[in-house]
């Protein structure tokens, strides 16, 4: 049985306002020719598919394509649905892609049977069961209870994914053990002959994360401890781009995304992970596949002398900027324009700063998307950050600044802990620490209402939400307030 684990493909991201259309296609071409070169048994998408909710016309038609090409390899599709995908766009083709082999699991509600599947290998046998995790949204598996401290909702969902996992798990046992019974009767010696693999959507503790990727439990849970997880024979899972290894384990793995989804991934070698398990043994063989870099991007570093030096010595551009001497024209018409993002680091404010790097690039085949000024310093205030591009901050960022410029002092105050977590016997406290307590959850509370207010416009009538017009304003007013 060969299963191969991939994740976060992102169809439809605007990449500082460039599409990645050639890029995936480009992929998913090349994910097609591995699936026939290796004789895959079954391709797992560990969550996020899509990059927003409502993905481009042409990010769908990519994804049906892809479906509908492997159909004709033999290979069975799991498709997961993770914190960027939308439910509802997920399982309106669910019921269609059955017939074409393939099982999308949108999300955890519902009956868990479902997520539990046999997968076949080419030749029609059961070689393996799957415990389909997708992204674990907290209102799935978890009832709020009032007067939950920050601690006690951690714990909390922490426990309501490690039940889920249990309770899939258990299910996948007793399917398992009915599969060998029925092929060969109840035989001990060969009740591990199909191993159990798992996934997940999620943030494990410990793991390298990178600028795209975005918080899914804001201030309720900062990552799912790898302990948590069922004894299966391999977890595939998504949410984090980096490709890595989960708590030292050979068998619990980031498979990363196949394309860089912001310019700090660009030292990370892309990768799909190939699992191979004979028929007898459980014990996955474990193997990675380099994915080719199909766009041109660069980092470029240092004062504007440096970056000069460093664009000039670019090979990526040099490549893109070939002209034939001969005739003029381009050596080769489909060679892409590199990105660049470029860090100055400069302790002035230059007001030309763009025009001066750009400068840089006379007559080459290159394009900024990102400029940023690096200056050395150990704090940063609202009044130093008021000159740097609103993209190099994020609301986490804008909080903080602003929150130097407060004087707080450090001291617990007793006297309010007891009203902000009334459950909490840990020591109090301070001032700024409560502070960053109550916006995690003001920011979590706005997460929660654009996703129920997303869900709502996905299941009711248009009418019906125009009926209720003032309250959705009203909503949003209160949102824009926190």
């Amino acid at each position: 049985m060969k299963i191969l684990h991939t994740s976060d493909w992102h169809l439809g991201q605007s990449f500082f306002t460039k599409s990645r259309k050639h890029e995936h296609q480009a992929f998913l071409k090349w994910l097609l020719n591995v699936v026939k070169k290796h004789e895959i048994d079954a391709v797992i998408v560990a969550g996020d598919v899509f990059d927003t909710g409502t993905p481009p016309s042409y990010a769908r038609e990519l994804y049906h394509g892809f479906i509908g090409e492997l159909q004709g390899l033999q290979c069975t599709l799991v498709v997961l649905g993770g914190n960027h995908d939308s439910v509802s766009v997920l399982n309106e083709s669910k019921a269609l892609l059955k017939y074409l082999n393939s099982h999308v699991i949108a999300s955890t509600y519902g009956e868990t049977s479902e997520q539990v599947i046999t997968l076949n290998n080419r030749e029609g046998q059961p070689s393996a069961v799957l415990c389909a995790v997708p992204f674990i949204r907290p209102r799935d598996v978890l009832v709020s209870e009032a007067g939950q401290s920050a601690t006690d909702k951690r714990q909390a969902l922490g426990d309501a994914i490690k039940q889920h996992y249990a309770a899939l798990y258990h299910q996948a046992v007793a399917q398992r053990a009915a599969l060998i019974e029925k092929a060969k009767g109840a035989n001990d010696e060969q009740n591990n002959g199909i191993p159990i693999v798992a996934t997940g959507h999620l943030t494990a503790l410990g793991v390298s994360q990178s600028e795209s990727v975005r918080d899914i439990y804001i201030g309720t849970l900062e990552g799912f401890d790898a302990r948590g997880f069922p004894p299966a024979d391999y977890i595939a899972l998504g949410h984090i781009h980096r490709p890595q290894k989960v708590a030292k384990t050979e068998h619990i793995r980031y498979s990363g995304s196949p394309i860089p989804l912001s310019f700090d991934e660009l030292n990370t070698q892309k990768q799909v992970v190939l699992v191979e398990f004979t028929s007898q043994s459980t014990s996955p063989c474990i193997s990675t596949l380099p994915v080719p870099r199909f766009q041109p991007m660069e980092v470029i570093k240092g004062d504007l002398q440096a970056i000069e030096k460093a664009i000039n010595a670019s090979e990526a551009i040099a490549q893109a900027s070939k002209i034939d001497s001969i005739n003029g024209a381009d050596t080769d018409s489909n060679k892409s324009t590199v990105w660049l993002c470029i860090e100055v680091e400069t302790q002035d404010y230059l007001s030309d700063l763009q025009q001066r790097v750009q400068q840089f690039l006379e007559g080459k085949n290159a394009e900024i998307l990102q400029l940023k000024r690096v200056r050395q310093r150990t704090a940063k205030s609202l009044s130093e950050t008021q000159n740097v591009q609103l993209s190099e901050l994020s609301v986490k960022d804008v909080f903080e600044a602003r929150l130097a410029l407060a004087s707080l002092d450090e001291t617990p105050a007793d006297t309010v802990t007891e009203a902000i977590e009334p459950q909490s016997k840990s020591t109090p406290l301070s001032r700024i620490d409560r502070i960053r307590h109550l916006f995690s959850d003001a920011v979590e509370l706005v997460h929660t209402n654009k996703e129920d207010l997303a869900n709502k416009e996905e299941t009711e009538p248009l009418s019906t939400l125009s009926g209720s017009a003032s309250a959705s304003e009203q909503n949003q007013a209160t949102q824009g307030e926190a």
